[in-house]
């Protein structure tokens, strides 16, 4: 059956909709499971950016993430005051610094590994779905990254 054109503004159509709902619900998912590490999930994002590849400078962090300077500040200031990450300074250049984790920060990491499966369990999904989701999201992320987003509107 074919939308009409009033059909294309029904709330329950939009992509834009089903993906923030989803995006809530699952970051409310994740926070009683961080909250024994002490971490909110943008902390255990920069976290997690930082056990794969650190050091990493500020802006290859923010980069990663895809978050702003200015949004990614207060959550790296936030995780030096609770002595999980530190700032190193890069020789020759005192504006710029290194985000590295703590001897502490490291050690999270362990305790770390019991989120992905406690998230999994939570949710409820066969892991593949939960993969095939992922990578559906991926090719989402690419389709807005590339010149002109898609085209269309949804």
């Amino acid at each position: 059956m074919d939308a009409t054109p009033d059909d294309l503004l029904e709330l329950d159509r939009q992509v834009c909709f089903a993906l923030a709902v989803a995006s809530r619900s699952v970051i409310g998912v994740y926070r009683p499971v961080l909250e024994p590490l002490g971490l909110t999930h943008p902390q255990y994002l920069v976290m997690l950016a930082l056990w794969g590849d650190a050091p990493l400078r500020f802006g290859e962090l923010a980069e990663t993430l895809r978050l702003d300077p200015a949004t990614l500040s207060p959550i790296v200031k936030r995780l030096e005051q609770s002595g999980l990450i530190e700032r190193i300074p890069v020789e020759g250049d005192e504006r710029t610094f290194q985000i590295v984790p703590t001897p502490e920060g490291g050690a999270l990491r362990e305790q770390a590994l019991s989120v992905p499966p406690a998230v999994i369990e939570r949710l409820g999904l066969p892991v593949e779905r939960l993969l095939a989701l992922r990578d559906e999201l991926s090719a989402v992320i690419a389709a807005v990254d590339r010149p002109h987003g898609g085209g269309h509107a949804v």
